[in-house]
């Protein structure tokens, strides 16, 4: 016989043609319908152009236009510049190494064009440049002058930074460098000077690309480091500074700015500035701001000539005197709705009459001799607690409670008796008794539920679940001292303890009830209401005249889109006229002088908020050549809330004394935890009270220098933005920690949180809680000494602490303008 075969199955299977669905019966088209019922072509139809298919030609459209709009900006962006009347692109020179010389890396780049101009040490020079038709503004702020050289880099479209091939980056630079970079900063070009001089020349590109690494750690967008010894290189830089558009810095281009060319002064008229408007229009009816002199209100705006230059010296006053003031264009006088100078509300806006004051103390809650702690928003025990509960009188049923109050207790027999209980109203009634016959548990009986029988004070006494006490006998005062001395000894040789930063320890001849009474419980920091008015007597005198904003979001939004439309336009030559300005600002003559015009409101104070984020350089310090630590580092002078520091806030500087609080995200209350210190490695906020500040603006820490110090470095401690205005509450908390002596179960005896009985009581309804997350009660007081017995929701160890959280609000303080 012949063996049949091995046959394999296919591994392919042949697919018929699917049903027509046309031929389909109403089940069938029924049945694959389902779920889709009521989908019509018009609710299936994608609404957004995000959700929309295009076909090849719309897609191909909406390219095209994507592309003229980018086309349109480029050219809107760069209009300013346009032609020999244009504005000036303003360059920043700023040296990061001891050997660099701003002035000769600007007649390098003039050299390159056949550019032959005076370059001076320091100060403003503005060059025409012929082959691009196109004007720059050097800006040459001395080195050694720390917020000269932040002003200049706050105003340029450009910033040029030199680095030098023969020394490296020092702490000065380094710390110009990061304060630069945290500020804001616009187009930013580095070059390099004395890279001829490298031997031999083929390293010169090896020190390019290490000065390109440095340069990239703080700027990653920069491609070049240029070499302005190379003519060419020069052009290029040249060709860039005057073909490129600055890419700005948001919050400095939502208003309106400029760099002054010229300050005088002159009797009639005062304090003259002039100068190119340049980011939003200039107002006459906001303020306008002046680094380091405050805010001041505008005269009136003039367009200034061309060929108008300010010849004669500030203190020839002649010109001023006799040349009057109406020959000049005026583009812009303040009108009725100037903004005023006033940083307060006026009092008369914010008292109160007497008759408010009673509607409110009625209203608020019970301040007068309170018998314990406030919680939340209300007191427990109050003095008319004791009436609520009366004990239960043997009576005949249906008694009232004026007929009780006529019967005496052995006026009737036992067998006749009920008992009863008066309610808070005073009705008499008759008291429960559970199913199983037993007596409902009364609030007098505590947390456990019923009582057992009463014992004598020499007998066991039981509570809930068979738990038993010994009698309790207070230590005396030469072993109560001593055991709260181990106690607190071994607390200090332990490691530092970052379960409960904010504790506390009171002295035994102290009443806690006294020494905290500012103090308050609250069941949660996050959603607990913060009542207020235990607080009013502690307010600062100026709180209520402080701006409150209701919507800070929407009034930001209206604030912003003010300052888009009206006023000069941006690339007029213009004359400003301060008035009641500074004279002393035209006979010192800074090297830098700019304005800034504020938003509306800006000039008002309120509780404003920064948040705050230590940098590298503020918690480790800067490497010094001794080896020692840094003594402006955050690790060997830990900064405290109230120390005071030196932020700068956009174009404002103030010397400020701040609340830190956390930074967590935002509560139900407005209720944010204090904290003590600036933490190295953690975001925090800081509260003071100051001028409003609209936008997201950057915020610069600084510590300020001992008297005396000849050091030019402003030491950098952190960076952060302003914060939304609200009313934010700072709760400081403290932590009052005991020992568990006794525990039983989930009964436990504690001491030396408190010192006597009547402390116990008074805090008494406040929350106590472990380091290991168990949370309870106090249940009743032992002794005289404050020791006591509390529940909690699980048992706990011996090695555990007991401990009450409690808190008060603090104030934050007012800002002062900094002046250099």
């Amino acid at each position: 016989m012949v063996a049949a075969g091995h046959h394999h199955r296919s591994t392919t299977k042949s697919s018929h043609k699917p049903f027509k669905s046309r031929y389909a019966t109403k089940g069938s088209l029924k049945a694959r319908a389902k779920g889709t019922a009521g989908k019509t072509e018009e609710t299936c139809t994608r609404k957004t152009p995000h959700q929309q298919v295009l076909s090849k030609l719309e897609r191909r459209n909406k390219a095209r236009q994507i592309a003229a709009n980018k086309h349109r900006d480029v050219l809107r962006a760069g209009k300013i510049f346009d032609g020999r009347r244009g504005a000036a692109r303003i360059i920043a020179i700023v040296p990061l190494c001891a050997d660099g010389d701003a002035a000769d890396a600007v007649r390098r780049l003039n050299g390159s064009l056949d550019i032959d101009v005076d370059v001076p040490t320091s100060g403003v020079i503005t060059v025409g440049i012929e082959r691009f038709k196109q004007k720059v503004q050097y800006v040459i702020p001395p080195r050694q002058d720390f917020l000269a050289v932040l002003d200049a880099c706050k105003l340029a479209d450009f910033v040029i930074f030199i680095l030098s091939a023969k020394e490296e980056v020092d702490t000065h630079g380094d710390s110009l460098l990061r304060a630069i970079e945290s500020q804001g900063v616009s187009n930013v070009v580095t070059a390099v000077q004395h890279l001829d001089i490298v031997e031999p020349a083929k390293r010169r590109p090896d020190v390019k690309k290490s000065l390109l690494s440095f340069i990239n750690h703080f700027f990653p967008t920069t491609e070049k480091v240029h070499s302005l010894d190379a003519v060419q290189e020069a052009q290029n830089v040249i060709r860039s500074l005057c073909t490129q558009n600055p890419k700005g810095i948001r919050w400095r281009d939502a208003r309106s700015y400029l760099l002054a060319e010229e300050v005088r002064w002159g009797e009639t008229e005062g304090l003259v500035v002039a100068g190119t408007v340049r980011g939003k229009g200039l107002k006459a009816d906001r303020l306008v701001h002046i680094p380091g002199y405050g805010d001041y209100q505008i005269e009136k705006i003039c367009a200034w000539a061309q060929e108008e230059k300010f010849a004669k010296p500030a203190d020839d006053i002649s010109m001023d005197t006799d040349a009057p003031s109406t020959e000049l264009e005026v583009l812009e006088l303040p009108t009725v709705a100037q903004d005023d100078l006033a940083e307060l509300a006026p009092e008369e806006e914010v008292m109160r009459d007497a008759e408010m004051d009673e509607n409110m103390s009625t209203t608020s809650v019970h301040t007068t001799n309170p018998q314990s702690v406030l919680l939340d928003d209300h007191y427990y025990f109050e003095e008319k607690e004791d009436e609520r509960y009366t004990r239960p009188r043997r009576l005949p049923k249906g008694t009232s409670n004026y007929q009780a109050a006529w019967i005496l207790d052995s006026d009737f027999e036992e067998s006749d008796m009920e008992d009863v209980e008066e309610d808070e109203d005073g009705d008499v009634g008759m008291r429960g008794e559970t199913s199983d016959g037993e007596e409902e548990a009364r609030p007098e009986d505590g947390e456990e539920g019923l009582a057992g029988e009463s014992k004598s004070m020499y007998a066991p006494t039981e509570f809930g679940d068979d738990v038993k006490s010994e009698m309790f006998l207070d230590p005396s005062p030469e072993q109560e001292a001593e055991q709260i001395r181990a106690f607190r000894n071994r607390q200090m040789d332990a490691a530092e303890d970052f379960e409960f930063p904010d504790e506390i320890e009171l002295h035994p001849n102290v009443l806690a009830r006294e020494r905290l009474a500012r103090y308050r419980g609250l069941k949660s920091l996050r959603s607990s209401k913060w009542e207020t008015a235990p607080d009013l007597p502690h307010q600062p005198a100026i709180w209520d005249r402080l701006a409150q904003l209701q919507n800070y979001a929407a009034t930001r939004t209206k604030v912003l889109n003010e300052a888009l439309v009206g006023g000069v336009i941006a690339g007029t030559r213009v004359l400003i006229f301060i008035r009641n300005g500074p004279r002393e600002l035209a006979d010192q003559r800074p090297n830098v002088v700019a304005v800034y015009s504020l938003l509306r409101h800006e000039h008002k104070k309120a509780m404003v908020h920064f948040s705050a984020m230590p940098t590298i350089s503020g918690t480790i310090g800067a490497n010094r050549e001794d080896g020692e630590d840094d003594p402006n580092s955050l690790t060997t002078n830990p900064v405290k809330s109230k120390d005071p520091l030196i932020i700068q806030c956009g174009p404002r500087r103030m010397i400020v004394n701040p609340l830190f609080s956390s930074s967590s995200a935002a509560t139900k209350n407005d209720v944010y935890k204090f904290e003590k210190y600036l933490h190295p490695a953690r975001t925090s906020v800081a509260t003071v009270i100051a001028p409003l500040t609209f936008g997201s603006v950057p915020v610069l820490y600084f510590r300020p220098q001992a008297e005396g110090s000849t050091n030019p470095t402003m030491h950098l401690l952190a960076t952060g933005t302003s914060l939304p205005a609200t009313p934010r509450v700072i709760a400081k908390r403290i932590v009052l920690t005991g020992h568990p002596y006794k525990i039983h179960k989930r009964l436990v005896t504690v001491r030396f949180m408190f010192f006597n009985k009547q402390d116990v009581n008074y805090f008494r309804p406040v929350q106590l809680y472990t380091k290991r997350g168990r949370s309870g009660y106090i249940k009743e007081s032992l002794g005289t000494h404050g020791w006591f017995k509390a529940t909690f929701d699980g048992g706990i160890g011996a090695m555990d602490a007991v401990a009450m959280s409690l808190y008060k609000r603090v104030w934050p303080r007012e800002a002062v303008p900094f002046k250099a």
